[in-house]
C-alpha cells in the first residue's frame, strides 16, 4: 500500500510538473501545484477573505466560472454543493490543469475553450456567475460586462480585479457642467488606467481601475453592488435597471 501511494505521488508530481507552469496553487495527493507563487498560497488565501459572502449550501445553484485558469473557484463551488459548474478559458494550458485537477479530486466540472466575448453561445443563464481577475486582461471590459449581464447572469455575480489608484469611492452627481475639469483630478473619480505595453511583466494587462471605475462600470452594466468583502472583490446582483438602458 504505501509503494502505491508513493507511486501515485510521484505520478502527479510529474504531471503537474508537465503542465506547468500554475498560477493556481492547488493541493492534488499532497502535491502543491504553484508552492513558490509570488503571492503565497495563492488564491486560497484571498478566498479566505470573501467566501463568507456565497451560502455555504449551493445546492440546487449552477455556477458558470469565467476565466477559471486551473479550477480553484470551480472546485469551492462544487465543494459547496452546487449543482453544475461551468469554467470557462480562452487558455488551453489552463484548461488542461482543471481538467487534470478534477480527474485528480474526482469531481464532474464542465469545461469549454471560449472568450468571455462568446458567452452567448452558452444559451443560458447561471445563478452565480464568478468573473474574477480577468476584467484587467480585456481590451473592450464594458462590452464584457455588458455580455454577461446580457445573456449569462440569472442572479448574482462574484467580480474582482486587480485595482490601482484611489481605493476608495465617492458619490458622484448625475452631471456637471462642461466647464468643471477639476473633478477629472480627484482621486476617487473613475479612472481607467490603460497600459500601452506591459504591466508587471504583462502584456495582457490593458485597463487597470481604481475603485470608482469598478463600481461604476458594474452599476452601468445593470449590477448592483451587495457587498464588498475585500478591497478588490465585489458581490453583485443582476438587474434591468442599468442607465444606458433607460
Amino acid at each position: 500500500m504505501l509503494a502505491d501511494k508513493s507511486t501515485s505521488h510521484d505520478d502527479t508530481l510529474r504531471r503537474v510538473r508537465e503542465l506547468g507552469p500554475w498560477f493556481h496553487n492547488l493541493r492534488l495527493e499532497g502535491v502543491e501545484t504553484a508552492p513558490d507563487h509570488f503571492l503565497g498560497d495563492y488564491p486560497s488565501f484571498k478566498w479566505r477573505g470573501f467566501r463568507h459572502v456565497l451560502p455555504e449550501d449551493m445546492s440546487g445553484m449552477s455556477v458558470l466560472d469565467i476565466g477559471c485558469n486551473a479550477g480553484f473557484y470551480s472546485f469551492e463551488m462544487i465543494r459547496r454543493n452546487a449543482a453544475r459548474v461551468v469554467g470557462i478559458d480562452e487558455d488551453e494550458r489552463y484548461l488542461s490543469q482543471a481538467r487534470f485537477a478534477a480527474g485528480k479530486l474526482g469531481v464532474d466540472l464542465e469545461l469549454r475553450r471560449m472568450s468571455v466575448y462568446d458567452v452567448a453561445s452558452l444559451r443560458e443563464r447561471f445563478d452565480l456567475v464568478i468573473f474574477m481577475g480577468v476584467f484587467y486582461h480585456l481590451r473592450h471590459p464594458l462590452l464584457a460586462l455588458d455580455l454577461i449581464h446580457e445573456h449569462v447572469a440569472e442572479d448574482l455575480l462574484l467580480f474582482q480585479s486587480l485595482m490601482r489608484g484611489c481605493r476608495e469611492s465617492r458619490k458622484l452627481s448625475d452631471d456637471y457642467a462642461f466647464d468643471d475639469e477639476e473633478i477629472f483630478d480627484r482621486p476617487a473619480f473613475p479612472k481607467l488606467h490603460f497600459v500601452e505595453k506591459n504591466y508587471a511583466g504583462d502584456p495582457t494587462n490593458w485597463f487597470i481601475p481604481n475603485a470608482g471605475a469598478c463600481e461604476a462600470m458594474l452599476r452601468s452594466s445593470g449590477f448592483e453592488i451587495r457587498e464588498r468583502p475585500e478591497t478588490e472583490v465585489y458581490l453583485c446582483k443582476r438587474n434591468d435597471s442599468a442607465p444606458w438602458r433607460r
